[in-house]
């Protein structure tokens, strides 16, 4: 049994200390905003923020998460960066199929956090292991670089 807060709740769940943390969120919490793309950290399409850091939750076992606090894709407009972040994507349609957009809006949120002026590089690096295979980055850093300059 494990218990482990996730957007602001304790949730306890009976499952093996191996399980993939994406797992727990999708089968156990049915929260299925985050995404199975790759299963080994290389996509981001599960991406989930752990104590405000973007997290590969495909790779994270269950018994590694501990007392940290999990946010998920579901909970992330409820922060004044993730709304922004979520209002602005929507504002300029940049999702195509959106099958990674979960996982892109998680890391630009985190970007955001922690940079609010962020360059081309810097918007590069931090989403560099956000796939995308329907190609857009270019809207997505559009987005990112128009909350930095009006919004935020």
């Amino acid at each position: 049994m494990f218990t482990i807060r996730v957007n602001g709740i304790a949730h306890t769940v009976d499952v093996s200390e191996d399980k993939p943390l994406l797992w727990v969120l999708r089968e156990n919490l049915k929260l299925t905003g985050s995404k199975y793309g790759c299963g080994q950290a290389l996509c981001g399409a599960c991406t989930v923020h752990i104590d405000g850091q973007p997290t590969r939750s495909c790779v994270m076992p269950i018994s590694a998460v501990g007392d940290k606090q999990v946010r998920t894709i579901e909970d992330i407009g409820n922060e004044h960066i993730g709304g922004l972040v979520q209002a602005t994507w929507q504002e300029l349609n940049v999702p195509q199929c959106g099958y990674c957009q979960s996982g892109q809006i998680m890391a630009a949120t985190a970007l955001l956090k922690d940079n609010s002026s962020p360059s081309d590089q810097d918007i590069d690096k931090a989403l560099s292991g956000n796939i995308c295979r329907c190609g857009t980055y270019p809207r997505i850093r559009k987005a990112i670089h128009k909350i930095a300059t009006e919004q935020l």
